[in-house]
């Protein structure tokens, strides 16, 4: 069999943390791997890290409960995606996911902060997030000021979908007991 070239090289998560650890990457770089492919990030803009920070203020008071609230950080998906979401709400854990990085089972609501990274959030990363069983998946739409909503995860896709608008409440599935006014976060 004759090889074909280029080729492209994909890389697993323990490579991926091996280059991490050897400082191949410059500090301020921003990038995620999803599905093998290393992928640089736009830079955070005001209007995004504004939204991200309203998410936090919204879900902080869930610490008090023993959910962990994480901003920005990674998630492990299987071997070969470890994306940074925007928000996550993680199931309690006793030493807050210091020994390793949350895996999908840990999941109880993942949230992305889109614009620029629209299209890549609504095709890439939903397929990723169900594929994996996240149980719910928001994404805070700042081009059309509306919150997408991901739920039931079925055969790489979700089953339901709908979208917010600033009139609107949500109660996430794994927290039913909390609503959220989508005003409060667009």
């Amino acid at each position: 069999m004759v090889a074909v070239f280029p080729q492209k090289h994909l890389t697993d998560i323990a490579e991926w943390h091996r280059m991490g650890e050897a400082g191949i990457f410059p500090p301020e770089a921003r990038m995620e791997l999803i599905e093998g492919e290393i992928l640089h990030m736009a830079p955070i803009g005001f209007n995004h890290a504004g939204h991200v920070d309203r998410l936090n203020r919204i879900f902080s008071r869930l610490w008090d409960r023993g959910i962990v609230v994480r901003i920005q950080g990674p998630i492990r998906l299987g071997d070969l995606s470890e994306p940074e979401p925007d928000v996550l709400l993680l199931k309690p854990d006793t030493d807050f996911y210091t020994t390793r990085h949350p895996i999908a089972a840990d999941v109880l609501l993942i949230i992305e902060v889109s614009d620029s990274t629209l299209c890549f959030d609504r095709e890439q990363k939903r397929r990723l997030y169900a594929t994996h069983l996240i149980p719910e998946y928001w994404i805070v739409n700042l081009v059309d000021n509306c919150l997408e909503v991901y739920r039931q995860p079925e055969s790489g896709d979700y089953r339901e979908q709908s979208t917010l608008s600033k009139d609107d409440a949500i109660n996430p599935v794994s927290l039913p007991e909390i609503q959220v006014r989508a005003a409060d976060i667009l």
